[in-house]
């Protein structure tokens, strides 16, 4: 039973090279393209991983160099944009170190292993960039990774005496300006005659990549007592990004705005199967058997004592047939009823009752995260070859966003992008429905110059080994996204890029 889901990669290696980004037009006379009624000779991004180049689990130099903003002013150039620093890491490795610790891990790479199939590994090296070393600024791209929306409000969110508690941002810690700045303040301190604000992600995406594992701050208006994997209310997202808005406009500069995208259209959540087990008809006989009574007479009893509803009794209910199952989990939206299984009249015991405390299988509509394929089907102790996760025990919740988890989701994305929409509209500024850009590529992808881009893990070209962040080729199709928008809104001519002349997933085992 091990090893049940495994990574395909078909003709992995065709189609997956690089070359430099060309501009779609050779014209390079002065004066043919415009910047309209925009402003592009200072321009600055502010935003969070995706607006930093992170990609693959991790931030490199390689990744930074193809950021969406990098790509952007690239072409600003042609139409009177200046300067674009970004506070580069100092290798490919993509790790980091505090006082010479390592505290985040290297990059993914495809990596072929000794049966020669390739899969995601983290690269094996050691980091040079340590935080301790703080990059003199300022810096055109203010995308620090991790960052939720009132993060870049928060007064200490780089001092690096804070990073090892929480407290502060690693990679905010390298380039702030000072221990006490905040990002915004860094970013409207440069008096920018442009910018692009894309944040919030992190505000929902967290909650979502830890199946649920957080809490829904709706109702909370105190950012201070979130947890690192909580759902920000609609209200302090709506407050904190008003005053990014406002900070970023105040000196006249026009700009553009990028809404939240659904996260659960993303590799992370969409590549490994719901129904994930394999099993012969005699297994699958076998385990019915085995849960024969917690179907017909222990879900009975907790609904005829008024423990739980029979709809719920009808969510908890375990069945198996030959062919591909969907696995067992524990879901903590379920009543716990571990300590009420120990007592009369049911008196399990203890290891029993705690296994069916929160126990269900996965449904049509759930979705397993990308880093289940490492642990279903596993056995996780040599000497029980029956306790195979998913099977005879729980896929944890971790692994799983349910239904429930998924509307949690939907509902703050949903409230954050009608704040984002609306201040656009008051301050005049280009829009990005990156919501709708990203469920075209989910959905039959995007063609571009070369193919096809889609959302398919390692061979749909836009996502990262990660799952989460695009890939060179996924920027470029994010730059030209919003360069589009700003030429709708300011009558520009600013050049897009060819899409396919920017890298995707490559098999390699160096940085």
């Amino acid at each position: 039973m091990k090893n049940i889901f495994k990574y395909t990669f078909a003709l992995l290696a065709i189609g997956f090279v690089s070359c430099d980004p060309e501009f779609d037009s050779p014209v390079t006379d002065e004066g043919f393209y415009t910047s309209g009624s925009a402003d592009l000779s200072k321009y600055v991004s502010v935003g969070n991983s995706l607006t930093a180049g992170y990609a693959d689990g991790a931030l490199y130099i390689t990744g930074q160099e193809n950021s969406y903003p990098n790509i952007m002013a690239q072409q600003f150039s042609f139409a009177g944009g200046g300067e674009f620093t970004q506070p580069l890491m100092n290798d490919n490795v993509g790790g980091l170190l505090l006082g010479g610790a390592q505290i985040t891990e290297n990059r993914f790479v495809l990596a072929v292993g000794p049966d020669g199939s390739p899969s995601p590994v983290r690269l094996v090296g050691t980091p040079t960039t340590d935080i301790t070393n703080r990059l003199t600024g300022p810096f055109n791209n203010m995308g620090v990774p991790g960052a939720k929306s009132f993060h870049l409000v928060a007064p200490g969110y780089g001092n690096v005496a804070g990073v090892p508690t929480g407290a502060a941002n690693p990679y905010f810690a390298r380039f702030a300006s000072s221990e006490s700045a905040t990002v915004i303040g860094d970013a409207a301190s440069q008096n920018p005659t442009f910018f692009s604000l894309w944040i919030g992600n992190n505000d929902i995406l967290s909650y979502a990549t830890s199946g649920g594992a957080g809490v829904d701050q709706t109702g909370n208006f105190d950012p201070s007592t979130y947890g690192p994997n909580d759902i920000t209310d609609p209200n302090v997202f709506a407050s904190v990004y008003s005053q990014q808005v406002d900070a970023l406009t105040g000196a006249g500069a026009k700009g553009v705005l990028v809404n939240i995208p659904e996260v659960t259209s993303i590799p992370y959540f969409t590549t490994v199967p719901r129904n994930a087990i394999p099993l012969d008809a005699a297994t699958a006989a076998q385990l019915n058997a085995q849960f024969s009574a917690y179907n017909t007479q222990i879900l009975p009893g907790l609904v005829g004592v008024g423990i739980i509803t029979p709809e719920e009794a009808a969510l908890r209910m375990i069945n198996f047939s030959a062919g591909q199952n969907f696995p067992i989990m524990t879901d903590d939206d379920l009543t716990d009823v571990t300590a009420i299984l120990q007592g009369p009249p049911f008196s399990l015991p203890a290891p029993l009752a705690a296994l069916l405390g929160q126990l269900r299988q996965v449904k049509s509509d759930d979705l397993i995260v990308l880093t289940a394929s490492s642990v279903l089907g596993t056995t996780p102790d040599p000497s029980n070859p029956q306790g195979v996760i998913g099977v005879s025990i729980p896929l944890s919740d971790q692994y799983v966003l349910a239904v429930s988890e998924q509307a949690r989701v939907t509902a703050a994305s949903t409230a954050y992008n009608a704040t984002i929409q609306a201040l656009a509209g008051a301050k005049g500024l280009a829009y990005v429905d990156a919501k709708v850009a990203l469920a075209r590529v989910a959905n039959g992808g995007v063609a571009y110059d070369g193919g096809i881009l889609t959302s398919q893990f390692v061979t749909g070209g836009a996502f990262s080994l990660d799952g989460v962040h695009p890939t060179p080729r996924g920027y470029a199709y994010t730059a030209n996204l919003i360069i589009q928008a700003i030429n709708d809104t300011y009558d520009a001519t600013i050049p897009m890029v060819h899409i396919g002349n920017y890298a995707t997933i490559t098999v390699t085992n160096s940085p």
